[in-house]
């Protein structure tokens, strides 16, 4: 088991998080007093430092032990080197900066550095006795983690290492409000910009939801195009479209040139006719033809809707080798969780859902582990049939297949079904 100890040799470093120990039993000499609550830091340095544990104990009491009395924390069990706790019962100080109260769930939102995030946990590091709050954890993987479910976390993210580790240094955090109280706004950060491509287009979704106009405008207009674009298909329509108007002609149409033509579609119909027109008119002939079919209804064959963005592999290809290339293989596509098996003349052989992958063999074959009776659509397919098919199955994509079983494109879930509201009745 992990731990830490006040006693240890300054020469040693050790590091965990705060969703780790957070709801520790808290004991003296053997006897449980209580369990860990909170911990205040105070930022007087370059990394803020620990300077007391925060104990709930029986009957809604509370008590403020200082770091300097704390003998030993693991998981499980914060031990204190004390005598008697009923000494430091009480509350914190209301200027008290409380990890868990003031800086767990916050979003951080800096419009100068351009940058939101939010803290899903927070990362300890224990140094020349002392406990010094370092880094915060800003990905999906440390919310799992919080949440007690690291095994789910490490078989989601195995594929890709680098998602897990998703933290900033306490560095770039800008100072809190001296006057806390019960503080429950945004943190404020200090990082550069580039990190906005980090986030997930759904949670900044979220946040642009619910931001000004202008605050809007200006953390947009800072976005590289591909992610400006998966985020724009993630807005609600009614904020959808004030951004969209917010923006020059020459920008939408350079963002709609990114989505699929099911995803372009359902952007512009929230336009008018003369401003949907006028973005049309600068993209590729072919590509806006497709995008006004769809808009317009008037050829509903789902070949408009597919997309050539998917991920293939041969069937002799083993597990191994497919896991070690899907990372290289899936960047910038549009259906990423299916892996498609087709042979050499691209005729497609079987389907394999991404978490089987993760869980076969090394060593077997993917014509072992794909199935081989899938479901697809063919060229004549309508809009309304693929809706029917999406509805009764439950795919999250589906692929087109000619009479020799070649496949044409893959249609993605999303494309078809968040249009359903407009055409399907």
């Amino acid at each position: 088991m992990n731990s830490i100890q006040g006693s240890r040799p300054p020469s040693e470093e050790h590091s965990f998080f705060v969703s780790q120990i957070l709801g520790a039993r808290v004991t003296v000499g053997g006897k449980r007093v209580g369990k860990l609550e909170d911990m205040v830091i105070k930022e007087n340095g370059t990394l803020p430092v620990v300077t007391h544990f925060v104990v709930a104990r029986p009957f809604g009491e509370m008590a403020v032990v200082p770091w300097t009395a704390v003998g030993n924390v693991s998981p499980r069990e914060v031990t204190l080197a004390v005598e008697d706790i009923a000494a430091y019962a009480g509350e914190p100080d209301e200027k008290a900066v409380l990890l868990r109260d003031h800086v767990l769930d916050k979003k951080a939102l800096d419009l100068e550095g351009r940058e939101i995030e939010v803290v899903y946990d927070v990362k300890l590091v224990l140094k020349d006795h002392k406990l010094y709050v370092s880094e915060v954890d800003l990905s999906h993987y440390g919310l799992l983690r919080r949440i007690g479910l690291t095994g789910l976390a490490n078989f989601i993210y195995n594929l890709a290492e680098s998602i897990r580790e998703k933290t900033i240094s306490w560095t770039y955090i800008q100072p809190l409000p001296e006057d806390l109280g019960s503080f429950r706004g945004s943190l404020r950060f200090k990082v550069l910009k580039e990190k906005l491509a980090d986030l997930h287009p759904v949670d900044l979704a979220d946040i642009l939801e619910e931001m000004d106009a202008d605050q809007r405008t200006r953390l947009f207009s800072e976005l590289e195009p591909e992610h400006a674009s998966d985020i724009l298909e993630e807005i609600d329509p009614s904020v959808q479209r004030d951004l969209v108007e917010s923006l020059s002609v020459e920008k939408v149409a350079h963002l709609v040139d990114q989505m699929t033509t099911g995803q372009a579609a359902d952007v512009l119909s929230i336009l008018s006719a003369s401003e949907a027109d006028g973005i049309l008119t600068l993209l590729d002939p072919q590509n806006a033809q497709k995008i006004r079919a769809i808009m317009e209804h008037h050829e509903q064959n789902i070949l408009d809707y597919a997309t050539q963005e998917y991920v293939a592999f041969p069937p002799d290809c083993t597990v191994e080798r497919a896991e070690d290339e899907f990372r290289t293989a899936a960047r910038g596509k549009d259906v990423v969780m299916y892996v498609y098996v087709v042979d050499e003349r691209r005729r497609l052989l079987g389907v394999i859902d991404i978490k089987e992958l993760l869980q076969g063999e090394n060593t077997a074959l993917l014509r072992d582990i794909m199935v081989d009776n899938y479901i697809s659509l063919d060229p004549d397919s309508t809009l309304r049939e693929a809706y029917e098919m999406f509805a009764r199955y439950d795919y999250r994509a589906l692929p087109i297949t000619d009479d020799q079983d070649k496949i044409l494109g893959v249609v993605p879930y999303r494309d078809v079904m968040n249009l359903k509201h407009r055409f399907v009745a």
